[in-house]
């Protein structure tokens, strides 16, 4: 699935440019119930092989963050593209919860969907990728502030949670982009279905939004695709991009917001530019 996205997120890039790329791929968390041994290690190689022997920058590494994944992803990037001078950095997402082990220890802990449990998530598996660049021809999707925080009161602690670590890392993303709450157009979130993540989620707004808005839209792409795991990030950058080029979104600006079961917390701000 990934070396799939790679073609086709590479398909108007020549092939002998990949090798001044850098490659950041995404993957599931170290902590994740059945992950596969050796993944970051072995999951580069085996993603080169199946694209003929591709190369790709000295810099390529795998980001074992799950859901958190593209923010993380976002900042190396930012920094290879800033600092190393890279021209353009790939982002690639790769994961899946259909492992015999991970379906196990999900439903011994009752979180996934089924007809005798509603507080869960639908398990599926998938990629996503985005190629960013420091800058675009043509009107394009610019992230403009990151924030990261940790939380504390995790999904199966029983800790309250008051959504402290979302929104400080919500309120750094909007410092950094030199903005507020109220000025997003809509949000974006990797939620799947889970009380938690949804309470926390409203938390983190009634904490971060000091000015009322008659609408605020919530989109969850994973109603449609299901828990994807890392795959969600470049996902949620893809459906804000199109939503504003087809003009269906709310607004040009969206804010972002991820969380895993490690605690991480990670917020985004976009804007689609129109040129």
């Amino acid at each position: 699935m990934a070396a799939m996205m790679i073609e086709e997120c590479l398909l108007e890039v020549p092939r002998e440019h990949w090798a001044r790329i850098p490659l950041l791929l995404c993957v599931a968390e170290r902590t994740r119930p059945g992950r596969l041994d050796g993944l970051e290690d072995q999951l580069l190689a085996d993603v080169r092989e199946l694209l003929g022997g591709a190369e790709f920058a000295v810099t390529s590494e795998a980001v074992p963050h799950g859901r958190v994944s593209v923010a993380v992803a976002l900042l190396q990037a930012r920094k290879l593209i800033y600092e190393a001078g890279s021209e353009a950095v790939l982002i690639v997402a790769t994961d899946s919860l259909l492992v015999g082990a991970t379906l196990n220890a999900f439903e011994a802990q009752q979180r996934l969907l089924t007809t005798g449990n509603s507080n869960g998530f639908i398990p599926g598996e998938g990629a996503s990728a985005v190629l960013v660049s420091r800058s675009a021809t043509g009107s394009h999707l610019s992230i403009d502030g990151l924030g990261f925080a940790t939380e504390q009161a995790s999904v199966e602690k029983t800790d309250p949670l008051r959504a402290d670590g979302l929104s400080r890392a919500i309120f750094s993303a909007l410092d950094e982009a030199r903005c507020q709450m109220h000025d997003m157009s809509f949000r974006l979130t990797d939620i799947s279905g889970e009380q938690y993540y949804f309470k926390e989620a409203a938390l983190a707004l009634a904490r971060t939004l000091r000015r009322r808005k008659e609408e605020f839209d919530l989109w969850h792409p994973a109603e449609s695709i299901g828990e994807v795991g890392s795959a969600i990030g470049p996902s949620l950058l893809a459906v804000a991009e199109a939503a504003a080029r087809k003009r269906y979104a709310p607004g040009p600006a969206v804010l972002f917001h991820a969380s895993n079961d490690e605690g991480q917390r990670a917020a985004m701000v976009g804007r689609y530019v129109v040129s």
